[in-house]
């Protein structure tokens, strides 16, 4: 089968992740007969810096050429005085919405190896496998008008039915296949937005009515994802909120460098790990490609249906962490631990 993906490195930690995830991806294709196709292309800082657009035409053509995107990371202090269209992330949220990738992915389940890298008891986090279903192409960082005049400055939070039902189907398809449970969060006591989104969620979940469906306030689920995490099965958000509970979920299973994601919903989808540029840690080679490496797994299912592929990567990763393999960010105080690309390499010696 051929296999056809751009990867777009981007800036600080990007660049070792996603090598650590291509030498995976290239070994999975080696054991099981499949043709890896790459192009790589620049988004975010370092495109501004060679192109000044942070998604070049030519970056956006060579993805919507592609069966599928890896993307590392973007972002970097140097630009946070630049206009907003000339910032690192406008070129991530460019390819997001020109890919029509509306629903994100963003699974959080707690390797039973890692049970002490958690700031939470054991008996707290024991049994944590959760999926959080993130609405990407609406809300705050997408509607109009934005911007800033004088000493104020506006955005505005917007949904309609149509990008509510969608994105909650997602939601309860993918809760179908797992243990049946969507939790839809909103601020339905203070937003128009949130009542619209959950008037929405209830008539959707008409259709399915062998899923349970609950609801939460935000700031409740916030607090119930560290007071008892492996309540939750799918949990279905808008887009800030879905962004600032993944991170929160990171945290709650022992680190956001374990986080994988796919934005799927149009006809290529993009998989990136939850993390970000890390520039403080860039080019040190102690970044956990982990989160890179699961999100070339998600991609193997999800825009090529390869299971078994995907499966024998996410199984590599949890014998790697079984053994005691641990990068910087997950190691307790004292102990060693592994380089970006010694981790990459133990996850390939384990690959079946």
């Amino acid at each position: 089968m051929e296999i056809k993906i751009t990867v777009l490195p981007g800036d600080g930690i990007g660049p070792e992740v996603t090598s650590e995830a291509v030498r995976v991806l290239e070994a999975v294709a080696e054991r099981f007969s499949h043709e890896l196709r790459l192009t790589t292309e620049k988004i975010g800082g370092v495109a501004i810096d060679e192109f000044n657009d942070p998604l070049p035409a030519h970056t956006l053509a060579a993805c919507l050429n592609s069966q599928a995107v890896l993307l590392g990371a973007v972002g970097h202090p140097a630009f946070d005085n630049h206009p907003t269209h000339l910032r690192p992330e406008a070129g991530l949220l460019k390819i997001r919405n020109a890919l029509g990738a509306y629903a994100n992915l963003r699974p959080a389940r707690l390797f039973t190896a890692l049970m002490e890298a958690s700031p939470l008891k054991a008996n707290v986090i024991d049994g944590t496998d959760m999926l959080i279903v993130r609405e990407l192409l609406g809300g705050l960082y997408f509607s109009q008008p934005r911007g800033a005049e004088g000493d104020s400055a506006l955005n505005t939070m917007r949904y309609s039915v149509p990008e509510i039902e969608r994105i909650a189907r997602v939601a309860f398809d993918l809760a179908r296949k797992r243990r049946r449970k969507v939790t839809s969060v909103d601020k339905s006591n203070v937003l128009e937005v949130s009542r619209l989104w959950r008037e929405t969620v209830i008539n959707i979940a008409k259709d399915y009515p062998d899923v349970t469906l609950e609801h939460q306030l935000v700031d409740a689920c916030a607090m119930a994802l560290v007071a008892r995490p492996a309540s939750f099965d799918v949990i279905l958000t808008e887009n800030m909120f879905g962004d600032i509970l993944s991170d929160e979920a990171g945290a709650v299973v022992g680190s956001l460098g374990l986080l994988a994601s796919a934005s799927t919903g149009g006809p290529v989808g993009l998989y990136e790990p939850v993390h970000g540029s890390a520039p403080d840690i860039a080019g040190r080679g102690i970044a956990n490609p982990l989160g890179a490496i699961l999100s070339t797994a998600m991609m193997l299912r999800y825009s090529f249906n390869l299971d078994t592929e995907a499966a024998s990567i996410e199984a590599a990763v949890e014998q790697t962490l079984a053994a005691g393999h641990r990068t910087r960010d997950l190691a307790a105080a004292g102990e060693p631990s592994l380089s970006t690309t010694e981790m990459g390499q133990r996850i390939i010696e384990r690959l079946t």
